[in-house]
């Protein structure tokens, strides 16, 4: 009979304890749509899980982190287990502010917060906060480390954030990478990730593979009952990036970190917080499109006076050398490797030469244009690609045919900028020495912006484009260009993560495959432009370098087989539907010259926006949205598809009711096609009021610009 109590009584207890470590907290978004229940389980694991309208879209899901010491390299008791919790905190919070620059002019920032402080259960205990952000639209998180006795300086070893989703999802994705994200997108079920097959991985020369079952974010995601989910990160600073690893089985996706040399993942001092790991969810895809929580989760601008940042449209001595007319070296070698550069030699095929460079500042001035981008410019280039060279360029010395001061006297006196071309050649330690003297030397001649380049292998030698180290130095650039009143773009850098929120002279980055793959590759699909809003965009905006109307390349070179997979009305139709405050006509002034009634729209279209509709979208099939220039009540349509034919509808509900436009519409003729007939397009006006749908026919890799202004 006692046997029997002792029994009941023990069980009582394993069963209490099991009860309150299976007691979950629960936060809820402010429009009750999204839920996320946070608890302990049994072995004292941080869980989570979320529903979106009572669905669920991330079964129960574990979090922590695993950390060593810096000075003997000792593993720590683990932050995924064996956790018990301190307190608990909810707050909410709704505040609006007003970006520099954006999609919209007043951004809202409305959330639910769960803080939770957990510690381990042990004698020199480490404690730690998870922090929860419930949107509207989807949730960020992050691991938070105050100041305390038992951990000042630490090394993450890694991180076990777990993405449990509820099935076997149709991807949107690229292969998980340490170094680049150029690569094609890859259209698959979950269970049909493999990074290692050739035909979901093309071949780019700085990459680093490790995984044939992982993923980069932001990786975008549409499950069988019709739920849209986005997942990525937020605010990274001082950490690496994050891919995900697919369990192919349980469809978990867990947190894979960029190394370093060294084979740890960051390197951290309290107190010290991670990135925000986010979840966006919709029922409808345009909702992914105009969410604002990446933004949201980062921090306000550092820059207290914004007025020198100005968004920018330029052309740029930049295409010419990609289809071959010219090229970036003054030995016209284009081999960037090997040449004899000390008995250099004026080619003839020199790009960036003072004559050439006032041909597009006429161009520009003559169109309205900002800037001017120049690259090949500087000394350096005949050898500087692969060879892990630390010290290729000086960014101050000139070749001898490009003269900087004519240059700046020339451009001024036509009211365009110059817009200055770093590459580094992957060589981050020799422009970190060097930045101080080169942005000195761009303001003494009158360059307000700077593209940075890191093509190549990462010099410190064995780091990695997207880990830790990189990661800090791409924010000491916008740092340190900014403290110079310089705006940024940066290429070949880390994937965006709303940073420029808090750096808004951080105009731009690459971090993806962009238009100059069609030069001299496969090129990208008619379906790239219709992914990447979903994908890379949901970071920041991209220089993705839109505009070509010569769209057969062997225009250029009889020998070139390679063309663009767009009609030219799609490649009007980008400038809207890739949002950005520096957007490039990308093509030659000669080939402009030839369709200047196209040109218009490109002439026209804004560049920073009040509003922006998002109207229709499908990933990967096709997008349509329009867009409120910033200070007038003009607006401008942009209407993309894939590689099928479709009819895009334009409801124009967003115009002022009661008052007539005009719409200038700049539409794929009715024999366009991506492969047939690219160049054909037409233009027509008519007069439209909100009350009217306009019905868009979009042909083969083609789209639809419009321009709507008010009747006068």
């Amino acid at each position: 009979m006692l046997y029997k109590r002792l029994l009941a009584a023990v069980f009582a207890v394993v069963i209490g304890a099991a009860a309150l470590a299976q007691t979950k907290t629960t936060v809820t978004s402010p429009n009750k749509n999204i839920t996320l229940n946070f608890w302990l389980g049994d072995n004292g694991a941080p869980m989570y899980e979320v529903l979106y309208k009572n669905k669920s879209i991330m079964l129960p899901s574990g979090l922590g982190l695993e950390l060593k010491e810096t000075m003997t390299d000792k593993v720590l008791p683990s932050l995924t287990n064996n956790l018990t919790e301190v307190a608990s905190m909810q707050i909410s919070s709704n505040t609006t502010w007003k970006p520099v620059w954006g999609d919209v002019k007043e951004i809202r920032d409305n959330y639910t917060q769960l803080s939770v402080k957990l510690s381990q259960k042990t004698a020199e205990a480490i404690e730690f906060t998870i922090v929860f952000k419930v949107f509207d639209d989807g949730v960020g998180f992050r691991y938070e480390f105050a100041e305390q006795k038992n951990l000042k300086h630490f090394i993450v070893a890694d991180e076990k954030t777990e993405f449990h989703l509820t099935g076997n999802h149709k991807a949107f994705w690229i292969p998980g990478d340490y170094d680049s994200n150029e690569f094609s997108p890859n259209v698959t079920s979950l269970s049909e990730v493999n990074g290692e097959d050739p035909k979901y991985a093309a071949s780019i020369f700085a990459h680093q593979f490790f995984d044939k079952d992982a993923v980069q974010t932001p990786l975008m995601l549409k499950s069988a009952d019709g739920l849209y989910i986005n997942i990525h990160e937020a605010a990274l600073v001082n950490y690496p990036a994050m891919n995900l690893h697919v369990d192919k089985a349980s469809f978990n996706l867990t947190s894979k970190l960029v190394p370093d040399a060294l084979g740890n993942k960051a390197y951290l001092q309290t107190p010290a917080k991670t990135p925000w790991r986010t979840i966006i969810v919709s029922d409808k895809a345009t909702d992914i499109l105009a969410s604002h929580t990446i933004l949201n989760l980062n921090e306000p601008s550092v820059i207290k006076d914004p007025s020198w940042i100005k968004p920018t449209k330029y052309v740029g001595v930049w295409w010419e050398m990609h289809v071959g007319k010219s090229t970036w070296d003054y030995a016209g070698s284009q081999n960037a490797t090997n040449f004899d550069t000390k008995n250099l030699k004026a080619s003839g095929k020199h790009g960036a030469t003072t004559a050439n460079v006032k041909r597009y500042i006429d161009f520009a001035s003559k169109n309205g244009l900002d800037g001017v981008l120049v690259e090949g410019w500087n000394v350096g280039w005949e050898d500087w690609f692969g060879q892990y060279k630390e010290n290729v360029f000086d960014f101050v010395t000139p070749y001898p045919d490009f003269d900087v001061k004519e240059l700046h006297r020339y451009a001024a006196s036509k009211k365009v900028k110059l817009i200055m071309h770093h590459e580094t050649s992957g060589s981050a330690t020799n422009y970190e020495r060097q930045m101080d003297t080169a942005y000195r030397f761009m303001k003494a001649n009158g360059y307000d912006a700077v593209k940075t380049g890191y093509v190549g292998h990462i010099i410190p030698r064995g780091e990695h484009h997207d880990g830790q180290w990189m990661v800090n130095h791409y924010v000491r650039v916008a740092q340190k260009t900014a403290s110079y009143k310089i705006m940024l773009d940066a290429h070949e850098p880390v994937r965006p993560t709303g940073l420029s929120r808090t750096y808004p002279n951080w105009l731009a980055c690459e971090a993806a495959r962009g238009m100059e793959f069609n030069a001299w590759s496969e090129g990208n699909k008619p379906r790239h432009e219709t992914i990447f809003p979903f994908t890379r965009f949901m970071g920041g905006p991209m220089d993705y370098t839109p505009g070509i109307f010569q769209l057969e390349l062997n225009y250029w070179d009889k020998n070139k087989k390679e063309t663009i997979h767009t009609t030219l009305a799609k490649q009007l139709a980008l400038y809207v539907t890739i949002c950005s405050p520096l957007q490039m006509a990308a093509d030659l002034p000669e080939v402009y010259e030839k369709k200047m009634d196209a040109f218009q729209f490109i002439k026209d279209v804004a560049l920073d926006w009040d509003d922006s509709k998002y109207l229709e979208a499908e990933p990967g099939e096709y997008i349509t949205e329009a867009r409120k220039a910033k200070g007038t009540n003009n607006w401008f349509v942009g209407a993309i598809t894939n590689e099928n034919a479709r009819t895009a509808t334009v409801d124009l509900s967003f115009l002022d009711a009661g008052k007539k436009y005009t719409a200038t519409i700049y539409a794929d003729a009715d024999d366009a096609d991506f492969e047939k007939n690219p160049a054909a397009y037409k233009i027509s006006k008519q007069v439209v009021d909100s009350k009217m749908i306009l019905s868009l026919k979009l042909a083969r890799g083609g789209g639809c610009a419009i321009s709507i202004t008010p009747v006068k």
